[in-house]
């Protein structure tokens, strides 16, 4: 089963061979940076800086920032399976008669039971909540300064949890907190996101907004956290599922919020929507700073934390980061609820290379003419898909992993005239090229196998493909011939 604390996990990875401590002193202004930085692009172990100037908390680092890491921290041997789970949960087929329908009812029965018994388990106390500082004083923290033009120190890592004030849902999300004062935060709360959503709703009430703000929870709690779990539907308890248990949850002390219980620091305290600040500029995952602009104010009335909290931190920048491994593994683990909306889809890959949202590469099984079209514009209007820049659209026989594979195809395949497929919509709030913030125009490349409905009145040519005995003849060959089986067994395809 998956660790139920941060430091459950830092201890398994450290039985693993998968932790370094590292003992010298270091500065968490641009040092620890570098270091990290350094070690992931090595796909290196999790650190923990046990050295931390100007602060008695050690500082973990690189925590998720490698695909076996994420699947450890999930409690499975890959990533896809925890697809896997969510897959068998979100497939259902129609019934065939009687039987059929006896029986898709009896597994849908008992994944709704499923769910019933990973909803979040509540408790009355809770590590997290082992000390509360008599006064709020964040400058205790090791926050770190990650990059030489940021525009302070900044918090990267949390778990903001936030509430609808018309249904009381809570919903989690990763958003950066820049340090203004000893009890003051800048909340870069995206305009797209759902606590944003949220915020907009508190404003229009007049109210203040209580937020928590999670540092160093479990690894399920924070890949949850990240998720893009549609509104209305808890992360808790999509964390839940992915643990195969009930996570376990505690009420914050000055709100109605809960949060993870074997957390390791709390902050609490609320935004007023009638206030705002300059937050950034800051070092973010494009690979350029982000532009200063005005977001929420979070003001800190309480922190509690462990008796020997860890301090959780990342840092973000150009692929390869923490943050781009890790939106790999979400694009893994929710394939099949795209595919769930798009069953046409076979598979698709989110390159590192764009920043996990700029580029997406789709292969479909094409039935009909302009399918590559619909699926285009289904993708433009499906959660955080909306921000896909650049979407190729292959058949269903390429490997939309293959880059290779990918460019050939839309070389040969697709004609800038007939099947780019322009359109304008929403883009990332961090996007640079977009002239207008927020808006910006995509281009969608049919790289399918054309028909002539689809302008292609000649009969496509067909693949040169080896004769299929030949292939089996050489292949036995070469097991029998030592002079080949070298040849073959060391040369690239």
């Amino acid at each position: 089963m998956p660790a139920r604390s941060l430091r459950g996990f830092l201890d398994e990875l450290e039985q693993g061979g998968d932790l370094l401590r590292v003992r010298s002193p270091v500065d968490p202004r641009l040092e620890i940076t570098e270091i990290t930085q350094r070690v992931v692009r090595r796909d290196g172990p999790a650190l923990l800086f046990e050295n931390v100037r100007g602060s008695r908390m050690p500082v973990a680092m690189n925590l998720l920032g490698s695909s076996r890491r994420i699947a450890k921290a999930l409690g499975v041997e890959q990533v896809e399976a925890a697809a896997a789970k969510i897959g068998a949960l979100v497939h259902l087929r129609p019934p065939a008669g009687i039987a059929g329908a006896l029986r898709d009812l009896s597994g849908t029965l008992r994944s709704l039971e499923t769910l019933r018994s990973l909803a979040p388990k509540r408790v009355r106390s809770a590590p997290c909540q082992e000390v509360e500082d008599p006064k709020v004083d964040l400058d205790q923290l090791p926050i770190l300064t990650c990059w030489p033009g940021d525009g302070g120190r900044t918090i990267t890592f949390p778990i903001v949890i936030t509430s609808n004030p018309e249904t009381g849902e809570s919903h989690t999300g990763i958003y950066r907190l820049q340090q203004y004062g000893p009890d003051t935060l800048g909340m870069h709360i995206q305009v797209h996101r759902i606590g944003a959503s949220n915020y907009r709703k508190w404003a229009a009430r007049g109210e203040r907004m209580p937020v928590v703000a999670v540092l160093g929870a479990d690894p399920v709690s924070i890949f949850a956290g990240l998720s893009p779990v549609p509104e209305g539907i808890s992360n808790f308890v999509f964390g839940g599922l992915l643990a195969g248990e009930p996570l376990e949850l505690v009420r914050a002390r000055s709100c109605d919020l809960e949060l993870p219980a074997q957390a390791e620091i709390v902050l609490e305290g609320y935004v007023d929507p009638a206030e705002r600040h300059v937050e950034g500029p800051f070092g973010d995952h494009t690979g350029y700073y982000s532009a200063p602009e005005e977001f929420p104010v979070f003001h800190v009335t309480r922190v509690t934390h462990r008796a020997d909290p860890i301090y959780l931190s990342t840092v973000t920048g150009r692929p390869p980061t923490e943050d781009a491994i890790l939106g790999k593994a979400v694009e893994r683990v929710f394939l099949p609820v795209v595919k769930l909306v798009l069953p046409e889809i076979v598979d698709m890959e989110l390159p590192l290379e764009g920043i996990f949202i700029n580029v997406a590469i789709v292969a479909i099984r094409k039935s009909y003419p302009f399918h590559a079209r619909k699926v285009m514009h289904a993708l433009w209007g499906l959660g955080q898909m909306m921000f896909t820049r650049y979407l190729v659209i292959v058949d269903h026989d390429v490997d939309p992993h293959d880059l290779r594979e990918v460019l050939y195809r839309v070389g040969m395949q697709a004609d800038p005239g007939r099947d780019f497929e322009f359109s304008q919509g929403p883009v990332d709030q961090l996007s640079i090229s977009n002239p207008i913030p927020n808006l910006g125009s995509k281009v969608g490349i049919d790289a399918t196998k054309k028909t002539p409905e689809e302008g292609f009145p000649r009969p496509w040519p067909e693949e040169i493909r080896m004769d299929a005995g030949v292939v089996a003849r050489i292949d036995g060959l070469v097991a029998q011939d030592p002079v080949l089986a070298r040849l073959f067994g060391t040369r690239r395809s």
